[in-house]
């Protein structure tokens, strides 16, 4: 397949973001574009200068014929229902984060994947989770996996951010609709532990709450119940361990985000928007009778700032859009199987809905209380 035929279905911001990396990318055209709302089907049209059909329902752009491949990029508690209606077809699909708001749908959309891939199609189905690709989050991922710290210990992630957008209708104001701030949010980064670790989670302990945004906002007469700010201790079966430190009302941060990776040889540490990576390996880690350097010094720390010059739009999330709609056209083209599958979204989304289990209990949640262990 030298073009692909691409369908966006929800062209709000991030549906336009989608349709500006593959216009940059250049794999395919974007033939046809769905959204209920007029003004988002206008503003999609108006990128792609009246090229592409224009539906109101996502069940008659599936049906059409002019697509090979669809982005679903809707309000995240419509997933469930775009993604049913996309599996019944052999298009492939790449579908937005988080994959659903409740368990329960995600376990439905894995069974019928594997009924779609039972019935002989050859589609790919690969879940949005672009901060992987970010580059120097990329390349620190390829150094720890390299052994660059050694055995993996400690993951830590710290996002200091503004408040979230207005969306059409302020669907990402309540939880019902996005499953709450630490699946809608932060599933990015859950996944991104996962990775790093090359294991799931086993438990889960949060705490978290509304304590500055959106309190003095009403939405037909209801006031948001979106949390804006949390911490979050993830444990894995082998003893590693990975926090998450969240706050949504500090945009005067410098660097906005902050992964850390901590072996028993050495750290690694990458941020954004700065692009910078340092890397620093412990000296005489393995004598007993020593420390190594002090810390603070800054001795035998490499610093570099990491870009990637094959990205043609940087767009809102420094360019690893751009690498997964990459990854994703050669996927499609050469019957590869997807590096996202539904299966890890679904545990991204487990280890949020644990976090938000978690404040609201009070106590450590097993990952296996929320997502069956055979998922």
């Amino acid at each position: 397949m030298d073009k692909i035929r691409y369908g966006i279905i929800g062209c709000g911001s991030m549906g336009r973001e989608h349709i500006e990396n593959i216009r940059a990318l250049g794999s395919g055209p974007v033939t046809a574009v769905a959204d209920p709302t007029m003004s988002s089907r206008e503003a999609a049209a108006a990128l792609l200068g009246g090229d592409a059909r224009l539906f109101a329902d996502h069940r008659e752009l599936l049906a059409s014929g002019l697509c090979d491949a669809v982005v679903i990029a809707s309000p995240n508690f419509t997933h469930v229902q775009v993604m049913r209606d996309a599996l019944a077809t052999d298009l492939h699909i790449l579908v937005e984060k988080p994959l659903v708001t409740r368990i329960d749908d995600g376990l439905d959309l894995v069974r019928l994947e594997e009924q779609r891939r039972a019935r002989g199609s050859r589609a790919i189905c690969w879940v949005a989770q672009e901060y992987r690709y970010m580059p120097p989050v990329a390349e620190m991922i390829r150094l720890a996996h390299a052994g660059g710290v050694g055995r993996i210990h400690q993951v830590a992630i710290r996002e200091h951010r503004e408040p979230f957008y207005p969306k059409v209708g302020h669907w990402n104001r309540f939880s019902a609709n996005t499953g709450g701030t630490l699946v809608e949010k932060c599933c990015h980064y859950f996944n991104l532990m996962e990775l790093i670790l090359g294991e799931p989670a086993l438990r889960v302990f949060a705490s978290g709450g509304q304590r500055v945004n959106h309190l003095d906002e009403r939405v037909d007469g209801r006031v948001p119940d979106i949390l804006d700010s949390a911490y979050v201790i993830v444990e894995y079966a082998s003893g590693a361990r990975a926090c998450l430190d969240l706050c949504m009302f500090a945009e005067n941060s410098l660097d906005n985000e902050h992964v850390v990776v901590v072996g028993d040889e050495g750290k690694l540490e990458s941020l954004l928007p700065s692009g910078i990576l340092r890397h620093g390996r412990r000296e005489d880690w393995g004598r007993r009778e020593t420390w190594g350097q002090p810390s603070g010094t800054g001795r035998g720390v490499a610093v570099r700032q990491v870009r990637d010059t094959n990205i043609k739009y940087l767009g809102q999330h420094f360019g690893a859009s751009y690498v997964e709609h990459e990854r994703f056209a050669r996927a499609v083209r050469e019957g590869l199987a997807p590096e996202i599958p539904l299966v890890e979204g679904l545990r991204a989304v487990a280890v949020g809905l644990a976090a938000h289990q978690s404040i609201d209990e009070g106590r450590v949640v097993a990952l296996r209380e929320v997502l069956p262990v055979a998922a």
